[in-house]
């Protein structure tokens, strides 16, 4: 597996079309089953071609939340007031170069896509999950996916839970959201060819008129009258291209996606002029809670020194983790907060009767973290943090031991990872050029697309699930009508 860039094809290099159809969608995951059932809506003929023997890519593999908000139905239901401006003012916050124009979108049809989505037989449960966790443990509607009540975005937007995980146990959400889609798209005309990769373009005077396909070795060459639509995944699984474009993510992690996560959807893209951004951009998981009560300890690196507020959503902390001296870091927690995950991704490594067994115990230097929880606890009584702002919820004096560490280290705790960058692309899901000019017949959403997500410290979960969904029935319409 490689980081190359497939030749695009001419006419000339097509002996005959053994297929075709107005809108060809390239993968079969979130973006891609929304992308078909919007295109056929919109009355185009559909064909959906997956390189897997089965749909559902990496969103099988996910809890199945869906990042949306602005007064959903669940929302609603469980009082929690929401409003667009706050939604957008918080994803504008947290994303380090946000498409407004886009982010706008999102915001102000959320709503609606919450209904549709339901429309589809994708179901959300009218119920709150308030405990801090990193997905909702059963079937609860809504939780806080993200640093809503983090600083400094609790004061730049009004907090609301956007984290709407489909009704199903755990982490089993994203199947069954992909279960209900793939039986909404076998109610509708459109035609699904698995075991089907696609493996180059074909472009006839600037504009992009099919695909050539590989299946168990046998090519073929499909006619895209209308558009092709790229949701072929990230490129996680690609050990050149995160060697390239994330090394952040090399050595410690558990790639989250599936075999085909192998970076060609955005590369296809590329071949015909697209241009991919923020490649950069990883989600890096660090779930060192349940129980909330962890949160009220402190993480250090290893010169005993705090780097991140410790109520972070755990995307947020994984991703400063990432980011300090040799990618070590520990929870530092005294006796009275003490509490042994339920979820056990972070080794607890032992327990000492003062601080300084701790230092020497961790071979951190003499006092330095002493020297951290000093200063600290000189706030910590009154419920303040003034370093890190730390949520008043989540302050106590750390002050009785004897006292635990947890390994947050890269390659001690169980870290996830997967990538967020792909092609440029307009609010209708267009690929654009360098020039930033829609390449005609080619559109992009899902994981090979950027949009909304780019950083793990700003991340919410749901946001590429919810992305996926919304853009791909965006590329499926406007597929449609080209």
């Amino acid at each position: 597996m490689d980081a190359s860039i497939p030749q695009v094809l001419s006419l000339d290099d097509v002996d005959a079309w053994t297929d075709s159809a107005d809108v060809v969608v390239a993968g079969m995951g979130m973006a891609g089953c929304c992308a078909a059932i919007d295109a056929v809506g919109a009355g185009a003929d559909v064909l959906v071609l997956e390189k897997a023997g089965a749909a559902g890519g990496t969103t099988a593999l996910a809890a199945g939340q869906v990042y949306l908000g602005g007064g959903t139905p669940t929302q609603v239901a469980t009082g929690h007031n929401d409003t667009v401006d706050a939604m957008f003012a918080y994803l504008e916050a947290v994303t380090p170069d946000p498409d407004l124009d886009k982010i706008r979108l999102y915001c102000e049809q959320s709503v609606e896509h919450f209904g549709w989505l339901e429309a589809q037989g994708v179901k959300f449960e009218r119920t709150y999950y308030a405990g801090k966790a990193v997905f909702q443990p059963g079937t609860e509607g809504v939780m806080y996916t993200g640093n809503e009540k983090v600083w400094p975005f609790r004061d730049k937007a009004a907090p609301a839970p956007r984290g709407h995980k489909v009704a199903a146990p755990a982490e089993t959400g994203g199947r069954e959201a992909i279960r209900a889609l793939t039986e909404r798209i076998e109610a509708l005309s459109a035609r699904v060819q698995y075991d089907t990769g696609v493996v180059a373009l074909v472009m006839d005077e600037g504009r992009v008129i099919g695909v050539r396909t590989n299946s168990f070795g046998a090519v073929a060459h499909v006619r895209a009258r209308r558009g092709v639509v790229l949701a072929a995944g990230g490129y996680v699984m690609n050990k050149a291209m995160l060697a390239q474009y994330t090394p952040q993510l090399s050595g410690g992690f558990i790639e989250l996606g599936t075999p085909n996560d192998d970076g060609l959807g955005s590369r296809l893209g590329q071949s015909a002029g697209g241009v991919p951004i923020h490649m950069d951009g990883a989600f890096i998981s660090a779930p060192f809670y349940p129980p909330g009560s962890l949160l009220k300890g402190i993480i250090v690196n290893k010169h005993g020194k705090r780097f991140v507020a410790e109520d972070s959503y755990h995307g947020r902390t994984g991703g400063y983790v990432v980011q300090q001296p040799d990618r070590v870091a520990y929870l530092i927690i005294d006796e009275p907060n003490f509490g042994r995950p339920e979820i056990p991704l972070t080794p607890f490594i032992d327990g000492w009767d003062t601080i300084a067994e701790l230092e020497h115990g961790l071979n951190l230097a003499a006092g330095s973290v002493q020297t951290t929880l000093d200063e600290y606890n000189k706030y910590a009584a009154d419920g303040d943090d003034p370093e890190f702002h730390k949520h008043p919820d989540w302050v106590a004096p750390l002050e009785q031991g004897p006292w635990a560490a947890f390994d947050l280290t890269i390659g001690k705790a169980m870290y996830v990872g997967f990538t967020l960058g792909g092609l440029t692309t307009s609010i209708d899901a267009e690929v654009l050029d360098a020039a930033g000019v829609a390449i005609p017949g080619l559109f992009a959403a899902g994981a090979c697309a950027s949009n909304i997500a780019q950083d793990s410290t700003g991340y919410s979960s749901g946001t590429c699930i919810g992305e996926s969904s919304f853009f791909g029935r965006r590329a499926g319409r406007k597929a449609a009508t080209a």
